[in-house]
């Protein structure tokens, strides 16, 4: 069995009693579509994918027939659409009659009426969960993805600091960085780059701006490079010309306390591990840590994982406590935000083993 019919194998092991999948793609992409085809180009936009326990049917047209063609698997059949009545025809004669399992979270409300009122299956089935369970354990290929797309990351974090210049906006320095890391191999960006200056840097959802940097600065950067179809997640503080910052004891005291809360995250991110305890262990650091004044200041989730999606169905946090697996692959994200003077956050992927957490 190839490594996308393990991945179809996997969602109807947990999807139920249904006898098959049926994902539009639509503009706005359905990653499960990528999942379970492993496509990493073409856009295939309103494609229509057919999914039976041995075999795939893709509903393609012109356009992407050739493109689909080129990156086929055992088990794929590739349909060049070009009469409408006979796609009709051929799709309602796999379809009819039958329990239908859909991606409802990425399926738009038009193409489920279409699906229901042209094709007319016995039931329709939301099976967004069965996904998010199987996509949740990463398989070797997309482990090797994210390594990649984490190693181009990390390279430019490291190397970003050289464009450190008082009077760069946080615009200009977000450019510069995606630059870096697609020379360095990334196939784009997961999600839109996060540059942070001085008191922005406590925002910790704040989008680059015309803001510019100073010395003295905190400069947060949060970014992650796409490889294929996969993404990392990281995030790098750095304190810019600290000699002239107005309060470099404290800046570098939330660093090494943010790393601490960091450690011991890590150290407990472990397979069978509860996830509301791993998040626990880095916010009691933080609140314990220098006499208690970062109280209160760690004021979002741990970690999530990462794949397809940069938020990619799991979460770690105080109010979630899901067991950990080995497979998984998660962020582990503490930060400390002061409104009005900066904030901190250090970010890293780590990959779960039954030997331990593994950062990426």
């Amino acid at each position: 069995m190839n490594e996308m019919l393990r991945r179809v194998k996997k969602v109807f092991d947990s999807a139920g009693r249904i006898d098959e999948m049926l994902l539009v793609n639509s503009e706005n992409g359905d990653p499960n579509f990528l999942y379970l085809t492993g496509f990493t180009s073409g856009v295939f936009e309103d494609n229509i994918l057919i999914v039976k326990r041995s075999k795939l049917y893709l509903f393609t047209n012109p356009l992407e027939y050739h493109t689909a063609l080129r990156q086929k698997f055992g088990g794929l059949e590739v349909i060049n659409n070009q009469d409408a009545h006979s796609l009709r025809a051929r799709i309602k004669g796999l379809v009819a009659g039958k329990v239908v399992g859909t991606d409802g979270a990425n399926l738009p409300m038009t193409a489920y009426l279409s699906i229901k009122k042209v094709y007319a299956p016995r039931k329709i089935v939301d099976i967004s969960d069965a996904f998010n369970e199987a996509r949740a354990i990463k398989d070797a290929g997309e482990i090797r993805a994210i390594r990649k797309a984490v190693a181009s990351t990390k390279k430019a974090l490291s190397g970003i600091e050289n464009s450190f210049e008082e009077g760069i906006t946080e615009l200009e320095l977000a450019s510069k960085f995606d630059y870096i890391a697609g020379s360095l191999g990334a196939g784009g960006m997961g999600f839109r780059t996060i540059v942070a200056f001085g008191k922005n840097s406590a925002l910790p959802h704040h989008f680059p701006d015309s803001t510019r940097l100073r010395a003295g600065d905190f400069v947060l950067i949060d970014a992650g490079a796409k490889v294929g179809n996969y993404g990392a997640d990281m995030t790098r503080t750095f304190i810019f010309k600290e000699r002239r910052a107005k309060n470099p004891e404290l800046m570098k005291d939330m660093l090494n306390t943010v790393k601490g809360a960091q450690l011991r995250a890590i150290e407990a991110m472990k397979a069978k591990r509860n996830g509301a305890d791993v998040h626990n262990a880095a916010e009691e650091y933080i609140n314990s840590a220098s006499g208690g004044k970062y109280r209160g200041t760690f004021i979002h989730s741990l970690g999530h994982s990462i794949g397809l999606e940069t938020h990619d169905g799991i979460v770690i946090s105080k109010s979630v406590r899901q067991k950990l697996k080995e497979g998984m692959v998660l962020t582990a994200e503490p930060g400390i935000y002061i409104n009005g003077f900066g904030g901190v956050r250090i970010e890293d992927d780590v990959l779960i083993t039954k030997y331990g957490a593994v950062v990426l």
